[in-house]
């Protein structure tokens, strides 16, 4: 009898130390390499009724297309400037399309300047609002930093991104595109080559504003500063 609960015990010992096994394997393996996907929100409206796909990442909740609003929050209307001269010489809010292409919209979003980030109407769905320097830096260091974050933002594939596309996984669900931009002399430039998103910091004493850049060509971020307000870059929205 002894010995039939000796060999009872002995059992049910190795059968509890093969089940914490079986969970320490997989508790240990999931998979890095394949991250849970980010979670799927309810979309977000624009003023204009444009609706746009949202996504958590972290603990931050961020529209997962470029803005292509033409009135402010207030209904205020924003500019659509076309000329070169025009847009060189601007100190007030304005948007573009990308070649003046009304089209393009439709898929990487309009281009504005900074002055339209910084307007006191605000440029953002009541809500949400353009990220500051240090929002950007929370997104790129939870996505394991500069050198690989833009890869992970980046949407993967060639179909809009010009070849090779390189480390893009997309796997953040930020799904960036390469909307180009425009420059402070009015030329368009990098369509499929490059995003360029604004940033709502402005650093006065040194006389700049934070923008960021993703490149076709790396995995990398790049954190860039510019004195020049008329350049026409992408908009992203966070949730406030």
């Amino acid at each position: 009898m002894k010995r039939e609960i000796w060999i009872g015990m002995l059992i049910l010992k190795y059968f509890s130390i093969v089940i914490t096994f079986v969970a320490l394997f997989f508790s240990c393996t999931k998979d890095d390499s394949n991250p849970v996907p980010p979670s799927p929100l309810e979309t977000v409206t624009d003023i204009d009724g444009n609706v746009y796909r949202t996504v958590v990442i972290d603990t931050q909740v961020w529209m997962a297309e470029n803005l292509k609003v033409t009135h402010y929050r207030d209904g205020a209307s924003i500019p659509n400037v076309t000329d070169s001269t025009e847009w060189s010489n601007l100190t007030t809010g304005a948007y573009c399309n990308y070649d003046n292409y009304a089209n393009n919209a439709a898929i990487y979003g309009r281009l504005y300047n900074w002055y339209a980030v910084n307007d006191i109407h605000n440029l953002a769905p009541k809500g949400w609002h353009v990220p500051s320097d240090t929002e950007w830096q929370t997104l790129r260091d939870y996505l394991g930093g500069d050198y690989v974050a833009g890869g992970k933002m980046k949407e993967s594939g060639t179909e809009h991104w010009n070849i090779p596309n390189s480390g893009a996984t997309n796997e953040s669900g930020f799904s960036a595109l390469p909307g180009g931009c425009r420059s402070y002399n009015g030329d368009y430039y990098s369509m499929s080559y490059a995003a360029k998103f604004w940033s709502s910091t402005e650093y006065v004493i040194y006389d700049y504003i934070i923008y960021l850049l993703l490149e076709y060509s790396n995995s990398e971020v790049l954190c860039i500063g510019t004195n020049h307000r008329q350049f026409g870059f992408s908009v992203r929205c966070v949730k406030d």
